[in-house]
């Protein structure tokens, strides 16, 4: 179970970096590092990893400012963000949760207790996720209750009905929904459309979030792969 979560640990001290991966490697997370700003944005657009350990005191983009420009991304509040940090003063916690930040771990802490704190964050994160609205497939995110659609974290403007296919695809990764299926669900049994119409709108979606995520079943209909 452990191998389905994401970890990116974000410190500027390598000793540090290579403990906590090792201890968390060994409970079978999958494990990224970055030793600053820049690099650890590179990798949350890439990976998308489900808890981020985020350090405070960093040359050039603090913890804290990190923090910040993360939950400013389009998804960014489906991350869990948990501040590990050598400081010890009520303020600093205060100002860590106040601008983003779900939990605050000392760094002295003990590697069994640390991970018990990581074990509740991911009960937090399954909690989260079950009422979560927003599904990512890679660079595609979609925003169910919204409405909105990022690819590469750039916003893309879906006509109504090209947003309710895309949604009703990447419900079922996988599942292939035939034609007839389709046109119920979009745009009701007693609404008559043409024949084409599905393919113009499915067309339309291609060009708009690329062709690898909508693949066409010749003769049946269309199912999303990711």
């Amino acid at each position: 179970m452990n191998q389905e979560f994401k970890i990116l640990i974000v410190d500027d001290e390598p000793d540090i970096l290579e403990f906590l991966k090792y201890n968390l490697n060994k409970e079978g997370y999958k494990v990224f590092v970055a030793v600053n700003g820049k690099t650890a944005l590179e990798i949350i657009n890439l990976e998308n990893p489900h808890l981020i350990l985020l350090d405070i005191m960093m040359p050039e983009i603090d913890g804290i400012e990190l923090c910040k420009l993360i939950r400013k991304l389009p998804n960014g509040d489906t991350f869990i963000i948990a501040f590990l940090t050598a400081l010890d003063e009520e303020f600093t916690e205060i100002n860590a949760l106040e601008n983003g930040g779900d939990d605050y771990i000392n760094k002295a802490i003990k590697p069994q207790v640390l991970l018990s704190r990581i074990k509740a964050l991911f009960r937090r994160i399954d909690h989260k996720e079950s009422k979560s609205d927003i599904k990512v497939f890679g660079d595609l995110m979609i925003n169910t209750e919204k409405m909105l659609t990022y690819y590469k974290n750039e916003p893309i403007q879906l006509a109504k009905k090209e947003f309710e296919i895309l949604k009703l695809l990447s419900s079922k990764p996988g599942k292939v929904f035939v034609r007839n299926e389709i046109f119920t669900k979009i745009w009701g049994s007693e609404v008559i459309v043409g024949d084409r119409t599905i393919d113009v709108h499915i067309r339309k979606l291609r060009e708009k979030i690329g062709d690898q995520y909508i693949t066409t079943i010749k003769g049946i209909g269309y199912k999303f792969v990711f």
